[in-house]
């Protein structure tokens, strides 16, 4: 029995309802959900009428007889012959007839039969079915490739995916066992199937030069719904071989186990950045410039991250359309979920892994708007406006801090305090970056203990700040003296003195790597994994890259590494 789907839920006016006529035309009609059936069956009827008689005029004009009566087919749609041979239309639920005044919402339900003459159609309401199906452009051999897919009615992890690269010219037949060997929109090109039944596909070497195809099935577990397919745009390149994290994976081959918590802290380096003439001339001119593009840094980023195996993953410079079309497709195909934070051109992300966690709440900041209007930080609002010309630095800045409670899927009496932040870049910005960590500091610990009291903290983030700074120094010590000589980091004229406090006890993961910063005019250790000194461990941290890997092409980005910053990897258990 041919199919009929119609798509209708209750926040949209009207359904739409989609089948293929007897002649192979495809009709997608959208019908008010309010309107009679019998409407509805009436227009099938005129448009049935007018693909027949498309048909048999075609059919006719084949046959080169332009004197014929033409006895078999039907006039145009109007006349009486038109009208004696319009087909009948009925639509049947549980083998009885649905009278024509019921309304469009009630007559289509999931498992009536339409029928258009002879030609009967299995209804099927609201199946699993693609919102968004799309290949990554650049794709390359050893990296996996993971498409970006929306759903509706359906999940992931109830579809089918079945994926085939192009027959090398000259091999032998295509191998069968799921569509049709043919393409639809290249008639020429063969496939053959690649033997991979999963959603993600990794080239190897032999898929270079040739081009992929995917065939999936939404689902969701019950059902399936219409299948789709997609080629790959470009075939399948080289890599660049041996990447700064493939020793790395060496240690993170598996997920860990439920007592561990994988954390991984990364600066991924923004495109908004990356591709500018200054990026490409000034910062890192000794890069390939095709090293610096997207779809060749999103092959190396996703990779890596998947590669880590992690719990946790905080991420910075992310760039929006980065988060939606690559991270989101990538993690998520590898069991995480994720959430993403707004600065300006780009932002935060953190990622936790479904398996273990599930988000309970969020309580994300911009720096300036909270210390301007909660009472949080009123006395240190109070300090800061004692210097009018610090102030207006420090609201200039669109720093943000992301806060996410996660609560253990297998305990829930264990919940985690999630903080990611990146904060002012500027070599001068020591007294900025002060006062956005303390604003940091006593949100987090306004979160971890006033509304969920006793929860530990794991704070990520690219801190522009080395271990002989201010900064790490208040984070660590939780005081700094109002004649540290950070707060004179824009000269002594615009000193601004004060004395701050934090009561969280925390430390430095992985301690302090002599750089996560790898550029060719600067190096030094600028990211941190702060953790509760209460409440968790260090289990083991996932060694860096050597420094000759690090050196291989110069500095970092490469063609083997695709950001300026190096991730830290490390293993945390409860107490």
């Amino acid at each position: 029995m041919e199919r009929a789907v119609v798509r209708c839920v209750p926040s949209e006016p009207k359904l739409s309802l989609s089948f293929s006529l007897a002649d192979g035309s495809h009709k997608n009609m959208q019908r008010d959900q309010s309107e009679p059936l019998g409407r509805v069956l009436s227009r099938i009827a005129t448009n049935a009428l007018k693909g027949h008689a498309k048909a048999a005029a075609a059919k006719k004009s084949r046959k080169n007889r332009p004197n014929a009566s033409g006895g078999g087919a039907c006039a145009g749609p109007g006349s009486e012959q038109a009208a004696a041979c319009e087909p009948v239309v009925k639509l049947y639920y549980r083998e009885e007839a649905v009278a024509e005044d019921v309304l469009n919402v009630d007559a289509w339900q999931d498992g009536a039969v339409l029928q258009i003459g002879d030609v009967k159609y299995k209804v099927e309401r609201n199946p699993p079915a693609f919102t968004e199906l799309q290949l990554p452009r650049y794709i390359m051999a050893g990296f996996p490739v993971c498409p970006k897919l929306s759903l509706e009615f359906g999940d992931p992890a109830g579809s089918l995916f079945r994926w085939y690269r192009e027959a090398k010219p000259g091999s032998a037949e295509p191998e069968g066992g799921g569509p049709s060997s043919l393409s639809p929109s290249s008639p020429s090109t063969s496939w053959t199937s690649t033997g991979v039944d999963e959603r993600v596909y990794t080239p190897s070497n032999a898929d270079i030069g040739l081009r992929l195809k995917l065939h999936c099935t939404p689902g969701n577990g019950q059902r399936f719904g219409p299948s789709r397919e997609l080629e790959s745009v470009c075939p399948v390149e080289a890599g660049p071989g041996t990447c700064t994290f493939d020793h790395r994976h060496l240690y993170t081959k598996k997920v860990t186990d439920d007592a561990l918590i994988r954390t991984v802290s990364y600066n991924i380096l923004a495109d908004t950045y990356a591709q500018t003439e200054f990026s490409r001339t000034i910062l890192y001119p000794y890069c390939a410039p095709y090293a610096l593009e997207l779809d060749y840094r999103q092959n190396l980023i996703q990779k890596e991250l998947t590669g880590y195996n992690a719990d946790l993953i905080c991420l910075q410079e992310v760039d929006r359309c980065v988060f939606t079309d690559s991270l989101v497709p990538a993690l998520e195909a590898f069991g995480l979920e994720g959430v993403f934070r707004i600065k300006q051109q780009e932002g935060l992300a953190t990622f936790y892994r479904k398996s273990k966690f599930s988000l309970l709440s969020q309580h994300d900041i911009s720096f300036h708007e909270a210390l301007q209007s909660d009472p949080l930080h009123k006395e240190l609002l109070e300090k800061l406006v004692l210097n009018p010309s610090a102030q207006e630095r420090v609201f200039q800045r669109s720093s943000v801090l992301q806060v996410s409670v996660l609560q253990s899927t297998k305990d829930s009496s264990k919940k985690i305090c999630v903080a990611n932040t990146h904060l002012y870049w500027h070599p001068k910005g020591g007294y900025i970056r002060l006062i956005q960590i303390a604003v940091a500091l006593a949100h987090i610990r306004h979160v971890s203990c006033d509304l969920y009291p006793g929860i530990p903290v794991i704070f990520c983030g690219d801190f522009n700040s080395t271990p002989s700074t201010g900064m790490y120094h208040f984070v660590i010590n939780g005081n700094i003296p109002e004649d540290h000589e950070d707060w004179a980091s824009y000269g002594e004229e615009e000193r601004c003195n004060m004395s701050l406090t934090h009561f969280l006890k925390l430390k430095s993961a992985c301690g302090e790597p002599a750089y996560t910063n790898y550029v060719g005019g600067f190096h030094g250790c600028l990211d941190y994994i702060f953790i509760d000194l209460n409440a968790l461990e260090v289990e083991q941290v996932i060694p860096l890259p050597s420094h000759e890997e690090v050196t291989t092409h110069q500095a970092l980005p490469s063609v083997s590494h695709p950001s300026d910053h190096i991730a830290l990897v490390c293993d945390l258990k409860w107490k």
